[in-house]
């Protein structure tokens, strides 16, 4: 697609800014939606562009995801200089240094009530999946009929009964279980702070980003990437139209920012709620 002419004048603009703070979502946004979450990967033309991007002088590349660390690690295998948040803010890792995800005993007896109660959903109803995070479980219902996977849904808020121990969201046929309260918003503001950028860019897809766009200052880009009500300024139609975005970014910030040699970005975490896995 040609980007509109707004869009692509915004990205000049924000290409000029002293620090950059490049973060994104991936699912739906790097990468297409697939059934099996271990099958995503990024399309080749946002993962060439975000590692060029990574090396760039007054740059800093993160991404923001619904999954757990080590998923994300798997299926996006991020630069090395990249910052990353998983499991909505619960887990993130922003070098060496940053220190283990630790629940409470409270906690941990709220997480194997949670994870019981989507495994009973799971047991039941065909299509169900549960994907298991440090800090919390998720139903997946996307290859469930309509009326399984509302039932399914019922059966584990039901079971929660509005508990304050838990933290719920929804997402794209997805319904989020967390022991910790977290979110992609706080993550953004602490990754701007943490990276010392002048101006963020963020991109995202589903309900979930948009307390990243929230977040947004004057002077950032948010891009929400295909339908719904959105508070992001800008839209393109899916993950297909995020490399030409990219590149147009890395083609005028490279003028003015210089690739540099292979760095980490990051040699400590402000952040408590954090996994130190490499």
């Amino acid at each position: 697609m040609s980007l509109p002419t707004d869009l692509r004048e915004a990205v000049l603009t924000l290409a000029q800014t002293p620090h950059l703070l490049l973060a994104l979502d991936f699912d739906g946004t790097m990468a297409p939606l697939v059934s099996r979450a271990q099958d995503a990967r990024p399309l080749p033309g946002s993962a060439a562009a975000f590692a060029a991007l990574a090396t760039l002088e007054g740059t800093t590349t993160a991404l923001i995801s619904g999954r757990a660390l080590a998923s994300l690690r798997l299926v996006a295998s991020p630069p090395p200089p990249t910052l990353l948040v998983g499991s909505h803010g619960a887990e993130t890792w922003w070098g060496p240094n940053s220190p283990a995800l630790e629940l409470t005993p409270a906690q941990e007896e709220a997480l194997a009530h949670a994870r019981a109660a989507v495994a009973s959903a799971v047991s039941s109803f065909p299509g169900t999946v549960a994907e298991q995070k440090p800090a919390g479980v998720v139903l997946h219902y996307r290859l469930a009929s309509d009326t399984d996977g509302q039932a399914a849904v019922h059966r584990v808020r039901t079971a929660l009964d509005g508990d304050p121990a838990f933290h719920i969201t929804t997402g794209k046929m997805v319904l989020e279980i967390s022991v910790l309260n977290a979110n992609k918003g706080e993550s953004l503001t602490a990754l701007r702070t943490f990276s010392g950028a002048t101006a963020t860019f963020f991109a995202g897809d589903d309900v979930t980003d948009e307390h990243a766009f929230a977040a947004l200052q004057p002077g950032d880009l948010g891009v929400k990437v295909g339908p719904g009500d959105t508070s992001a300024s800008f839209r393109i139609p899916d993950e297909s139209a995020l490399p030409e975005l990219l590149e147009l970014l890395l083609e005028t910030r490279s003028r003015t920012h210089p690739a540099q040699s292979p760095n980490t970005n990051a040699s400590a975490n402000p952040s408590t709620n954090t996994s130190g896995a490499p």
